[in-house]
Formats: structure tokens, sequence, C-alpha cells
């Protein structure tokens, strides 16, 4: 796939973000995470207009549904109780990346439409399962909607700067009820009062030490979960390589040992549309409320100051919410080939829509703020 098409068409999108860039996806392939051994077999489906691309997307013939985040596990299983095959089925996704955004990279919505239809007949063709398109933005909904695709729905927890944006910190917490502006000021106390302090680097000033030691404490994270990560430190070097500016490292010191980091994801430091993704984070030693500290308010207080938007906090969690991070609902699209299953999904999918509203009618209520917020 040539990077210059593929990243032209990625910024002709309004909420391209880094994790669609041609590096982010190459990193993936190239250090091993993304791989038909770990069961992603990539595959890039373009449309061309005479000698110019004009849509794309990175497709995945997966071997399982793991690093998805959007889970269909019980789909699985009940193709294999009727005796018949889910596994090999077809991603269109970022793999272990829950950020929403494009997927399907198109001039205009005519040839995101005809991709659509495209990977529905490419699907068939290679006899696959099913096709699943995840985390995607409006755009891409859209066109799977017209194309006959279900749609599934989940919730993430996003923080906004609210117009005209906060001034400080102290700011933000003035605008929350006093119970959480007090648990909030409790939970730094209890990291600072540890001898906690924090230093953040971006860009070209994140050294190779500092790369070497966020994955020492990343991977830890994993192990004592008794897993591997998925990601490797080649793969982290590839994102120091090719896409500098597009991290954001904090790390945790105390007695100036550090003992804890976190990775987070920036874009659009050039325009008004900035955003920071929480991403990786792990640590060495225990100390409470420290991860709070690391993955929460570290960045909101770095994206107050450097005039952030949004902060987008990852998959699950509604316990963010007592972080100021409030819920959003997420939107994938899926084709299943089997029409017997795809009308039992349909019938799966509205009863877990209902569901999905009655939850956010419920997170409404539990809003942290003293007013609500008004959008960024």
């Amino acid at each position: 796939m040539d990077a210059t098409r593929w990243d032209a068409l990625l910024q002709g999108q309004a909420d391209a973000n880094p994790f669609m860039r041609h590096a982010y996806l190459a990193a993936l392939h190239e250090s091993g995470a993304a791989l038909p051994k770990t069961g992603w077999t990539p595959r890039f489906i373009t449309l061309w207009r005479g000698e110019e691309m004009v849509a794309a997307c990175a497709l995945y013939i997966k071997a399982h549904s793991y690093g998805e985040y959007v889970f269909d596990h019980a789909w699985a299983n009940a193709y294999h109780q009727h005796g018949l095959n889910y596994y090999p089925k077809a991603v269109v996704a970022v793999p272990f990346t829950p950020v929403p955004g494009a997927r399907l990279l198109a001039r205009t919505q005519a040839d995101r439409e005809m991709l659509v239809q495209g990977l529905i007949a490419w699907c068939g063709e290679e006899k696959l399962s099913s096709l699943h398109l995840l985390f995607a933005n409006d755009d891409d909904v859209a066109a799977c909607v017209s194309s006959g695709l279900m749609l599934r729905h989940t919730v993430q927890f996003h923080w906004l700067n609210t117009q005209p944006g906060y001034r400080s910190f102290d700011d933000f917490l003035a605008s929350l009820s006093q119970e959480k502006r007090k648990k909030i000021r409790q939970e730094r106390r209890k990291v600072a009062d540890e001898g906690v302090t924090f230093r953040s680097s971006s860009g070209a000033e994140i050294s190779s030490a500092d790369w070497d030691f966020f994955y020492r404490c990343y991977e830890r994270t994993y192990l004592e979960h008794g897993n591997a990560p998925y990601l490797s430190r080649n793969f982290f070097q590839r994102m120091a390589d090719t896409m500098p500016e597009n991290w954001l490292l904090f790390v945790a010191e105390r007695e100036g040992e550090p003992m804890a980091a976190s990775l987070i994801a920036i874009s659009g430091t050039a325009s008004s549309h900035r955003v920071a993704y929480g991403r990786y984070w792990g640590a060495l030693e225990r100390v409470d409320c420290l991860h709070f500290e690391a993955c929460y308010y570290q960045p909101l207080q770095w994206c107050i100051e450097h005039g952030f938007q949004r902060f987008e906090g990852g998959a699950q969690g509604e316990h963010k919410m007592a972080r100021a991070l409030m819920p959003v609902k997420t939107s994938s699209a899926h084709w299943l080939a089997q029409p017997t299953f795809a009308d039992a999904v349909e019938r799966y999918l509205a009863r877990e829509g209902e569901g999905i509203e009655n939850y956010m009618a419920d997170l409404s209520q539990r809003s942290p703020f003293r007013h609500p917020p008004t959008d960024a």
C-alpha cells in the first residue's frame, strides 16, 4: 500500500486520527503484532477511478475475536453449536485500538458506499462468515446502513474541554459537584503525599531511555494479569522513529527514580481539532490512586494547558465518570452471510440497542457536573 496515497485519503477525513496513519498500521504489521501467525491477516482493499485511489480500508481476516473490543464471542459460539464455522471472518478495524474514527477512507460518500458494497461482494467470494466494521464514524455508519449492514452500539467515556475552554485544572474542578471535586483533590493529594511527582515529554523530547522505561512498565502490567502484551518494544520504537509527534509521555518519579508511566496519543496539534487519547500505562510500584493521576488527571491538566478539546479514555469503564469523562455512544456495523443467523443477530441487536439506550439514560442522571456541560 502506497503511504502517500493512503495518508492523503486519511487527511481528507474530518476526524483523522494517528491510528489510521500508514506508519501506525505498518508498525503493527512489521513488529509482528498483526500478522497471520497472530490471527490477523491484513488485506488493504482499495477503490480506483482511473489512476486515482478514491477509497480504501484496512481489512483483516481474523481467526479469533481478540483485540477488537466489540465482543462477538456469543455469535461464534452459536455458529459452533450449529456446526458452522464463524472463523475466518473479516474485520475492518485498527488492531488493538478501540478509538472511534474513519475506517472507510474515501473522497466522497458515494465512493464510501461503493467501497462497502465491494467489501460485501469480496467477503462472499472469499466465503467468509461475516464482515465487521468497528468504531466507525458517522459517514461510515451511513454508508453501511445504505448497504444493509446491521448496527451495534457500545459506550465509551470522553472528556470535553467545554466552551470557551477551562482556564486551569482548578477551573475545571469548579465545574464539578462538591462531592466529585473533593474526591479528585483527595486522590491527587494521596499521590503527592507519597512523594510522587510527574514530568511530561512529547515528540522527539521522549528519549530512548524513556521509551525503554515506559515499555518495562507496560509489559509488567500485562504480565501481572497473566498475559503477554499485544505490542512489542519494536512497535514502540517504530512509533518513536516514524510518528513521534503523535505521542506524549508522563513519567512518575519518587526521589528522582522513575516508577510509573502513561503514554498518550495526540492529534490535531496544528489545527483546531485537538484530541488526546489515553492508551497505555504501567507501574513498578503500587501507590494508592497512582493510576488515576497518571492516566486521567495529568493528561487532563495537560489538555487544559495546551488547549486540547477532547480526551478519550478508551473502552468501557463507567468509573471514568467520576473523573468527568462522560458517556459517548460508539457504533459498529455487521454483515453475516448466513441469512438465518443474520436474522437472529438483527433481533438480538434490537434488544441490545434498547439496553444501551436505557444505560445511557441512566448514566445521564449521574453527571458529575454542577450544571450540564456544553459541547466543545
